[in-house]
């Protein structure tokens, strides 16, 4: 890997946490988040280098969000099927914050990633989340 990269795509993680809400019924796939990333960054005039290490990048997320408690395994009765998450209270507060579809998500995005690569760590992330929303 040639670049370092020291803060998180917040795009892909928002994207991610989307497909994860809406995912009932059906697995979820994390390189499909990275695929559509890719394509609407390309559709902004904004090309991807390189969409396998995207896709690699959404595997890791994956891992590190269930690990670190902001998504779970669905329960059956909602929709879950050995393949797919539901979003906790702590995934839901991370989505909330980083929602691009909400005026002033800049402002907690940029305090996460005062935190570097630990902001998705959940002692970090917990003391940070109080401070990141207030505006």
């Amino acid at each position: 890997m040639t670049t370092h990269q020291h803060t998180h795509n917040w795009d892909l993680v928002e994207r991610m946490l989307h497909a994860v809400q809406s995912g009932a019924g059906q697995p979820f796939v994390p390189r499909r988040c990275a695929e559509e990333l890719a394509d609407a960054l390309q559709q902004a005039g904004k090309p991807i280098d390189n969409v396998d290490s995207l896709k690699a990048q959404a595997d890791d997320y994956e891992a590190t969000l269930l690990k670190g408690g902001f998504i779970a395994p669905r329960p059956e009765e909602e929709g879950g099927n050995g393949e797919n998450f539901v979003l906790t209270p702590r995934g839901a507060q991370l989505l909330s914050m980083i929602d691009s579809t909400f005026p002033g998500e800049q402002h907690p995005r940029e305090v996460l990633d005062g935190q570097g690569l630990a902001a998705l760590t959940p002692e970090v992330f917990d003391g940070l989340a109080p401070k990141a929303t207030l505006v």
